[in-house]
């Protein structure tokens, strides 16, 4: 039985990836942080199949701990809000560039077999030119899209200089049910949906982003693990998405189509979102063509799942909402 580890496995896309590769056979460990309340795998009834560890990936000795005796790393954890890394970027790169350094030599002196580091679309920065393919230049132009420019880098540079069989996955937005940060688009969207109130967002309603369905993210994860496993993909970045933006006006009414309600959206603090990029989608050709993953899930279907789950558990979406430290906007 394969031992898999999955750091940040107790979050919104680590969990769903950790009940993917329970159901496949695999012993999983996941290292997360300490969660102020339920946690997703509790949330999800997981909880006592994995074997969880809890601490920080920027603690060598934590990370040491969790990675040793695993076979394959999936590495999610990470500050992944834009507003947040932009309000404090020395957390944002103790957790982004020092986490992933930490996990990487950690695999590197243990000898895992395949390592899958998670980067992001925003690791390449404004760009005038798209889709974004793997060829182009990382531009980053704030504070998030550096830290993860900078793990990407990182990691790929592991592979050339010890041959540490890893690869980087930079995803499109992944939005679904299971997102519980109030910070985000969608689960604002979908709340103001449920409670009958205008979504508050901020943005003008303009920028133009790429939706990536959860379990699309989830396959395509356990893709880039095959690729690295089998060779080709080591050493790689490879894109995941649909190929086709989507404005935050028309996600709108997409959610509201979704819930069946005529959601209305105030756009507000559109002038604070200098740190977001104003258009951004991917071309999926090279992981395709690597390992015949294609988006499986349509923009409509994927928001009719999550409207499914939210109406489930509106309490915990609507508790998550008031921890949220900002009005949502397009980015994650």
């Amino acid at each position: 039985m394969a031992r898999t580890l999955v750091t940040g496995g107790d979050g919104f896309i680590g969990s769903l990836l950790a009940g993917a590769l329970l159901r496949r056979g695999d012993d999983v460990r996941v290292l997360d942080r300490q969660s102020s309340g339920q946690g997703m795998l509790e949330i999800h009834g997981l909880d006592s199949e994995v074997d969880l560890i809890r601490g920080e990936v920027d603690d060598p000795e934590a990370v040491v701990r969790a990675v040793t005796g695993s076979d394959s790393v999936f590495h999610l954890a990470a500050e992944t809000l834009v507003g947040r890394a932009a309000a404090n970027p020395s957390a944002a790169f103790r957790a982004n560039v020092a986490g992933t350094w930490n996990v990487l030599e950690a695999c590197r002196e243990a000898g895992t077999g395949a390592v899958v580091v998670a980067s992001s679309d925003k690791a390449y920065g404004p760009s005038e030119v798209l889709p974004y393919t793997e060829e182009m230049p990382l531009r980053p132009a704030s504070p998030y899209e550096a830290s993860k420019a900078a793990a990407d880098v990182l990691a790929r540079s592991y592979w050339t200089a010890w041959g540490l069989p890893v690869a980087v996955t930079r995803f499109a937005n992944v939005y679904g049910g299971g997102d519980l940060n109030g910070s985000r688009l969608v689960p604002e969207l979908f709340l103001a949906a449920l409670e009958g109130r205008t979504a508050m967002i901020r943005s003008d309603g303009t920028p133009e982003r790429d939706y990536l369905h959860v379990s699309d993210a989830v396959a395509a994860y356990l893709a880039v693990e095959t690729a690295v496993l089998d060779g080709p993909g080591s050493g790689e970045a490879l894109n995941a998405g649909t190929g086709k933006p989507w404005s935050v006006a028309q996600l709108v009414s997409l959610v509201g189509d979704a819930a069946g309600v005529d959601l209305e959206a105030r756009f507000v603090g559109a002038e604070e979102s200098g740190g977001e990029i104003d258009r951004q989608f991917v071309d999926g050709t090279k992981l395709a063509e690597m390992t015949g993953f294609r988006p499986q899930v349509g923009l409509d279907e994927g928001l009719a799942e999550a409207f499914g789950w939210y109406r489930d558990r509106v309490d915990l979406l609507s508790g998550s909402k008031r921890k949220a430290t900002s009005t949502p906007s397009p980015d994650r």
